[in-house]
């Protein structure tokens, strides 16, 4: 599936939760970032995952933080390794797709990320590497 596609079934809502995990929001990040410049991929893709936690019945797990942490981390790594594609892309950068324990613990502690605040804002780092 190419990004465009990619991006089209997500937004069309056919894609069930229990089949999107967290490597599919890196890689759907991935597809927006490849289509639309930074900005308009970002407010694409925020919409979009707020939509789809809506009309799955799980508003509460959108974390706005989290989303613009991984969503910057993936745009930082392209524009490093330059990918010509979502299977290298994902070969050069296996930080970005293990959830448990994943790269955002080097960049916030994890009580941080459980608040309110950075649900519904972006919270800037709390730890520093």
């Amino acid at each position: 599936m190419d990004h465009q596609q990619l991006i089209h079934v997500f937004e069309s809502g056919v894609i069930s939760p229990d089949s999107f995990h967290h490597a599919d929001h890196v890689h759907l990040a991935f597809a927006y970032l490849s289509k639309y410049p930074v900005l308009a991929a970002l407010e694409r893709f925020t919409g979009a995952l707020k939509r789809f936690a809506v009309a799955n019945g799980k508003p509460q797990l959108y974390n706005e933080t989290i989303t613009c942490a991984y969503f910057f981390l993936i745009r930082e790594r392209m524009a490093r390794g330059v990918p010509t594609d979502w299977e290298e892309f994902a070969g050069l950068n296996p930080d970005l797709l293990n959830w448990k324990d994943g790269i955002l613990s080097r960049y916030y502690r994890e009580g941080t990320l459980r608040t309110n605040i950075a649900r519904d804002v972006f919270v800037f780092p709390d730890r520093f590497p």
